[in-house]
């Protein structure tokens, strides 16, 4: 698992390394002042470097607006602290559906859908899994493999140590569930906000 320096309040299981983690190191504070979370730090070479940050806010939420307001905050940051020594475009983006999986809670939120996994050390036997979440627990996940090779069990249990990437894998269920978890934390969201009233809310198509 690579990891990007004990930065105060991360919680993530799954860090960065390089110059990752030092645009992590410096955009986690003003993400936290902001209401947000860090997903992930990706420097990227495709199409000249793209400096991707990946965010979304407590209730798992990220609208287009948030990106904005997110992108806005952080690049002072950054232009000041200039970790990325080329010149790059900056990128803020939410996790998206098939989104990557770098908190504990980001397992047992998505339970029983299907992931893909790699770790840093073998597990029985293995660096790569894809099956699905069966339970997340404090210390480990267990996956139940969608087709286990001759020999192999049907389910493994793989140490959050371990694990050095892990992404939900795009289905059909995965995507109502999505949907469905973003409208009723929108709601929710309004709620607590004191704006959009219940009659509203609820004119809204659940999916």
């Amino acid at each position: 698992m690579t990891t990007a320096g004990d930065t105060m309040e991360d919680d993530r299981i799954i860090r960065e390394s390089g110059v990752d983690a030092r645009v992590a190191a410096i955009v986690m504070p003003v993400l936290r002042g902001m209401g947000f979370r860090l997903v992930r730090v990706r420097l990227l070479g495709q199409n000249g470097l793209t400096l991707q940050i990946m965010a979304e806010r407590d209730d798992g939420t990220m609208t287009v607006e948030d990106c904005e307001e997110v992108s806005r905050a952080v690049s002072p940051a950054l232009d000041v602290a200039d970790p990325v020594e080329k010149a790059h475009h900056l990128e803020v983006s939410s996790p998206g559906i098939d989104r990557p999986l770098v908190r504990k809670s980001d397992f047992a939120t998505w339970s029983g859908h299907q992931v893909k996994m790699e770790t840093s050390v073998l597990v029985a036997d293995r660096k790569r899994f894809k099956g699905r979440i069966a339970e997340a627990g404090q210390d480990d996940v267990l996956i139940e493999r969608d087709v286990p090779a001759y020999g192999d069990s049907a389910a493994v249990r793989v140490p959050y140590e371990a694990i050095a990437e892990a992404r939900l894998v795009l289905t059909d269920d995965l995507i109502r569930d999505a949907l469905s978890k973003d409208n009723k934390a929108r709601k929710e969201a309004r709620k607590r906000r004191g704006g959009q009233d219940d009659a509203d809310a609820d004119n809204e198509t659940d999916v």
